[in-house]
């Protein structure tokens, strides 16, 4: 532990835990046993980090966020599982992570850049990207996949073992219970479903205008032009030879093992 690091006296911190340069630890906060912060990392008051639990480093944590702890599964026996988490994330008030399953591959992973608001649920399990925004009150059931640069707006939630490609965007309230593609935009109605690409987000992110016609050809090709999924998948390998980002949704399509919204 470095000299840098300030730990409130208050803070309970395992002597199993590893803490690096520069932590610091706010009024009773818990830090359990096989817990790792890394360097840099702010942790507030009243937070508690069960372990296994890997942090790195430059992340911020507010006060009485929960993470780590076992998840909430039912076949859940005490096995050995984790919770990884990347650099520089903003973890806000009251958010809950839980750790992975044995029958899940172990370990739920939050990339790096992400920001997690108020009141957010990711299960065990999951496996979420880089630079993902998780609004207030938004939700993730076990065993879910968000891809890089997805935003979940206020009170969304996403059923267990669906996946949602990169830059896709969860309108606000809307349930996912499909597999959502990159790019795609989805409707604020409790059974969600596509209203177009998320091209505003494209564009902030340095699409250019090429780029967001042919996403949006592809997007007309996959749920506007009354194509069944297989003759919309020869469609979309044809416009994939030019494009990488409809090759993007293509390679999305392959590994898809729930129905796609549609």
């Amino acid at each position: 532990m470095s000299d840098s690091t300030a730990i409130h006296s208050t803070a309970q911190v395992d002597p199993g835990a590893v803490i690096g340069a520069g932590v610091r630890i706010g009024a009773y906060s818990v830090i359990g046993a096989e817990v790792e912060i890394g360097d840099g990392t702010v942790i507030g008051p009243h937070v508690v980090i069960e372990g296994p639990t890997r942090i790195g480093r430059d992340n911020r944590i507010a006060q009485f966020a929960s993470l780590g702890g076992d998840p909430q599964d039912k076949k859940f026996a005490g096995e050995r599982t984790e919770l990884v988490i990347g650099d520089r994330n903003l973890i806000r008030e009251f958010t809950t992570i839980n750790r992975g399953t044995g029958d899940g591959g172990g370990i739920t992973r939050l990339g790096d850049d992400n920001w997690v608001l108020a009141y957010v649920h990711i299960a065990h399990d999951c496996q979420i990207g880089n630079r993902v925004v998780f609004s207030n009150y938004s939700a993730l059931a076990g065993h879910v996949e968000i891809g890089d640069w997805t935003i979940l707006s206020g009170y969304s939630g996403v059923h267990q073992f669906c996946k949602v490609g990169a830059h896709a965007f969860i309108g606000m309230g809307c349930l996912v219970g499909h597999d959502v593609p990159p790019f795609v935009m989805m409707a604020n109605e409790q059974q969600g479903r596509p209203r177009g690409i998320n091209s505003e987000g494209l564009k902030r992110r340095g699409f250019d205008a090429t780029r967001i016609a042919a996403i949006k050809r592809a997007y007309r090709t996959l749920y506007m032009a009354g194509l069944s999924l297989p003759e919309a998948r020869e469609k979309l390998a044809e416009q994939a030879r030019e494009s990488a980002d409809v090759l993007a949704m293509l390679e999305f399509l392959d590994h898809s093992e729930r129905s796609l919204a549609r």
